[in-house]
């Protein structure tokens, strides 16, 4: 019983954060607009702005999706730690912890469940667990 409901605990928080990476990358595409989203970096002092403008809003729509779906976990778990980090460190850091005052304690609760998520295993049905059982053959599974 408390397998099945970490499992579906998992499974809700890998949707929660998942949906908030995909929602906060598709801004960048459609709010602001990926020149938008450069002009911010390049403000930010993001080396690389017109790169890396694209890159992060690639990486939280592809990586919130891949966390919903709970496929590629380990990966995806890690580069949207890493972006959040990197938020922390231009954008966030010099404003305290606070995030009603644009502090960095929202990015680093993303940056900590994407993480967590990450390595969990993704809970209930999670593709990466989901293919990895049908990879096991019986023998090895028993």
């Amino acid at each position: 019983m408390l397998d099945q409901s970490r499992s579906v605990a998992l499974l809700v928080a890998r949707v929660a954060v998942g949906v908030i990476f995909l929602v906060h990358g598709y801004q960048k595409f459609a709010t602001m607009g990926i020149a938008g989203t450069t002009k911010f970096f390049e403000s930010a002092g993001i080396p690389l702005a017109a790169a890396a403008a694209p890159a992060v809003a690639v990486l939280e729509v592809a990586g919130g999706l891949a966390l919903i779906l709970g496929v590629a976990l380990p990966v995806v778990g890690t580069l949207l730690a890493l972006d959040m980090v990197g938020a922390i460190v231009f954008v966030h850091g010099a404003n305290g912890f606070a995030a009603d005052k644009g502090g960095y304690e929202f990015v680093l609760s993303l940056a900590a469940g994407a993480l967590a998520i990450g390595f969990s295993g993704g809970g209930a049905l999670a593709l990466d667990r989901l293919l990895s059982r049908r990879r096991t053959p019986a023998h090895v599974a028993a």
